[in-house]
């Protein structure tokens, strides 16, 4: 008998016993002398009318863990598998009949599996029917089919099936076969050990040929990574169950690869969103306006490398976070054993040819613009996180925080915008009487380019830095010293659409009509010069606060009054159209003569803010319990800390985001509080 007679019986036979009939083994009368000339692709196998696949195939319910003690649940499973298995057997038949010309010692290892396949759709099928299921009792779907049957050399069959999916069940099949075991159906349990030993021999067989057939020179990791194309993509090779790094180990993988795999994730079936950080949106903004190309300095290079982890925080498991270096595998694996669920992490050349669900920066600056523009088409025109333009300048400016006391009616504490060199020296006189006198670049940030000037300076030691901040900047904010008591920030989302609660703000011609969503609130620690240090989050937030401030600002500053009912309708009307993250930054000071008093907006930062960052790692990795993120200067530590940092020792609670290793300045920690 001829290989190829058995290959087509088992791909076109129309009766379930021809396609099972099992292959007689090799040395028993098969022969691959005549292997005929490679057929064309059918549209779909052969199959009786109660399982044939069609482009709309419904995939089985699988049934979760806690359902399997049921025996009807357990043959849906097993029905959902078994139609994998077959589909396996009917695919490796098509190898032999499409690639004629392959090595025989290849064709001779496919056929010895195509054996192994139809046993085990022969296993599935009796613990089926001892469940109360028929096969084609369900609907059964094309999936493997669609995506391998389109192969155009034996190497897309070996990274497809045997690299992918068969790698993929070394997952499923051991643990699923442990928990059959748990549930008492030791019968179940020993057909998936069975089949699971037989995967690891299937897997090592497409190892083997991968790597004969690859580029020489090339790792296997990046090969593999190279020979996908979408909707496939490593990711898919880990099944949704632990991730089983021997089984990997006896099918010849080597550790390079393994550890490549282990931190690598995709989305798996919903459309993911991009997120890219972008922290010098302002600085970018600033540089536009004053008619050069933006050069980030050293420290905001620092800012852009080392924080580019901070994306976990907002950002969804099935997502994808774009980095302009790809952090190590070592430190990823670090993060997903301290309970983070990684999206996918892609530099942004790898990233090409999907459809997504949208795209969100830090911030949309003519950097995020320029940056993202690639997938403009890639995302509806009308989805609320399509790729847009920049967004006006105004609103990455200090100025807009300005607007927003106004139209509020705001006086305490306020500053006063300032275009040129006389308006904003006659506002640090008319201010100079009350005390010292704060300054701050248009497109300043976290408490850098600001310059304070005490009472009884000089106006002379001012000139030099406001000359060269207007040139800079187009402008500064002249507004009084406060003595600051709290710093928090206020967090919103804008969403498209009137506010469910029927509030229409009004907008502009053409602009869509949006409302701001309140997210929460933190307390904020910066230094004396404002500078951001890190956020406190507690599970309620007027808990973490001095007694004092919270009575006043609750009692007599009416707190939720203004950050959950006016600040959230003036918003839309500020800010027309704009959908993203908003945050309100606030201070609690002193007067002179000992009272409190609330800034209300000490600034509006229309974008993803550090607040929101650790708002959003709160509720991944302690909600419930208060924490504080933070943002250390890797110069600061003690080589003892930094030592900590880097050791990651799993009784150390802190968490730390980015690699303390390759980090250049900065390092984000998540540390939650007793």
């Amino acid at each position: 008998m001829q290989m190829r007679e058995v290959a087509e019986r088992i791909l076109l036979a129309q009766s379930l016993d021809e396609k099972l009939q099992l292959a007689p083994e090799l040395g028993t009368g098969v022969s691959d002398d005549a292997p005929g000339r490679a057929i064309l692709v059918p549209d779909s196998p052969g199959r009786p009318d109660e399982l044939k696949i069609v482009a709309k195939g419904v995939r089985a319910d699988f049934p979760g863990v806690n359902r399997l003690d049921e025996d009807r649940e357990r043959g849906k499973m097993m029905h959902f598998l078994a139609n994998h298995e077959l589909l396996a057997a009917e695919l490796m038949a098509l190898v032999l009949l499409k690639f004629p010309d392959a090595p025989k010692e290849y064709r001779r290892g496919v056929y010895e599996a195509m054996r192994e396949e139809q046993m085990h759709t022969l296993m599935y099928l009796r613990r089926m029917k001892d469940c109360g299921i028929a096969f084609g009792e369900l609907p059964v779907n094309h999936y493997f089919w669609r995506l391998i049957a389109p192969m155009e050399t034996p190497m897309d069959f070996v990274t497809r099936l045997n690299l992918t999916f068969e790698q993929a069940n070394l997952d499923f099949s051991k643990h699923y076969a442990e928990l059959f075991r748990q549930v008492g159906d030791t019968g179940t349990a020993a057909v998936l050990e069975k089949i699971y030993l037989d995967e690891i021999g299937h897997v090592g067989h497409g190892v083997k040929w991968f790597r004969k057939w690859k580029a020489e020179g090339e790792t296997d990791w990046h090969a593999f990574k190279r020979s996908l194309t979408f909707p496939l993509a490593p990711a898919k090779a880990k099944g949704i169950a632990p991730f089983n790094a021997e089984g990997r180990r006896l099918a010849g993988f080597d550790e390079d690869f393994i550890s490549h795999l282990e931190v690598c994730e995709q989305s798996r079936g919903r459309t993911p969103v991009v997120h890219w950080f972008n922290p010098n949106a302002e600085s970018c903004v600033a540089a536009q306006a004053a008619g050069r190309a933006f050069a980030p300095n050293k420290i905001e290079s620092a800012l852009e490398n080392d924080l580019e982890l901070l994306a976990l925080a907002w950002c969804r498991p099935d997502d994808v976070v774009l980095v302009r270096h790809q952090p190590s595998n070592t430190h990823l694996a670090r993060l997903q054993q301290a309970g983070v669920k990684l999206p996918e992490i892609l530099e942004i050349e790898q990233l090409a040819d999907r459809k997504l669900g949208g795209l969100r920066p830090w911030a949309w600056s003519p950097d995020a613009s320029a940056t993202l523009q690639r997938f403009a088409g890639d995302v509806p025109e009308n989805h609320p996180w399509a790729w847009r333009q920049a967004d006006p300048a105004l609103w990455l400016s200090k100025e807009v925080g300005g607007r927003l006391e106004k139209s509020l009616g705001l006086t305490d504490g306020c500053g006063e915008f300032c275009y040129n060199e006389e308006t904003a020296l006659a506002a640090v006189r008319a201010r100079r009487a009350g005390g010292d006198v704060l300054l701050k670049a248009a497109h300043a940030c976290s408490g850098r380019r600001h310059k304070r000037l005490p009472a009884g300076n000089s106006e002379d030691e001012l000139l030099p830095w406001l000359k060269n901040t207007l040139a800079a900047h187009g402008g500064v904010v002249v507004e009084p010293w406060l003595n600051r008591v709290m710093d928090f920030s206020v967090l919103y989302e804008m969403k498209a659409g009137a506010h469910p609660q029927g509030d229409a703000a009004k907008h502009s011609p053409g602009r869509q009509a949006t409302h701001a969503d309140f997210i929460g609130m933190t307390q904020m620690e910066n230094d004396d010069a404002g500078r951001f240090l890190g956020t406190r989050i507690d599970p309620k937030w007027a808990s973490g606060i001095d007694p004092e401030v919270a009575e006043f600002l609750f009692r007599e500053a009416k707190v939720t009054q203004w950050y959950r009912e006016k600040i959230p309708m003036e918003l839309p009307k500020l800010l027309s159209g704009y959908t993203g993250p908003v945050g309100v930054d606030a201070m609690v000071f002193r007067r002179a003569d000992g009272s409190l008093g609330l800034r209300h907006i000490v600034e509006l930062n229309v974008r993803m803010t550090m607040g929101r960052v650790a708002f959003e790692f709160y509720k991944k990795l302690s909600p419930g319990r208060a924490g504080t993120f933070r943002i250390l200067r890797k110069s600061t530590l003690s080589e003892a800390s930094l030592s900590r940092l880097c050791s990651q020792d799993i009784h150390n609670r802190t968490m730390v985001i980015n690699d303390p290793i390759t980090a250049q300045a900065f390092i984000a920690v998540w540390v939650p509080c007793d």
